[in-house]
């Protein structure tokens, strides 16, 4: 019996298409995030409200702030630049705010229960693709820009 042997497998981005998929990839993920990031701007108040009413510290500077890093993260994804900062980012605030922001265990009524049941496993998926494009960002990638820090 033989050993079991890992190979890497193809070069990625080999196949016809896949740059550009991938690309599409970059652009709807960065893109409803970058969104989601705009909407922080516009809906401070509302969202402050709410940061405030889950214990978030200074809600209204926690709101801006995670607005940028989204907006910022969600560039980096589509640019490809500073995608280690972009992608790290990018999961650390969706994973910390699946469960700081969407505690839907702790919620009695069924309906809003399953509100935040849907906005927890929304955040905890984006963070498993962040995590992807992450685990991505050391390849060059095509149609990007191609910056980091190293």
């Amino acid at each position: 019996m033989t050993g079991l042997l890992l190979q890497a497998g193809p070069p990625l981005f080999g196949s016809p298409g896949s740059g550009e998929v991938f690309l599409l990839a970059r652009l709807l993920f960065g893109g409803v995030l970058a969104f989601m990031g705009l909407n922080h701007f516009t809906n401070v108040e509302d969202m402050a409200g709410y940061a405030e009413m889950q214990g978030a510290p200074a809600p209204k500077l926690s709101v801006v702030a995670t607005g940028v890093m989204l907006v910022l993260g969600g560039l980096a994804i589509i640019t490809g630049a500073f995608v280690v900062l972009g992608a790290g980012a990018l999961a650390l605030f969706l994973l910390a705010s699946a469960v700081l922001m969407h505690d839907f265990w702790s919620v009695e009524d069924p309906q809003q229960q399953q509100t935040e049941m849907t906005q927890f496993l929304k955040n905890v998926s984006l963070a498993g693709a962040a995590l992807a494009f992450l685990g991505l960002a050391s390849l060059p990638w095509p149609y990007a820009v191609d910056l980091g820090l190293v």
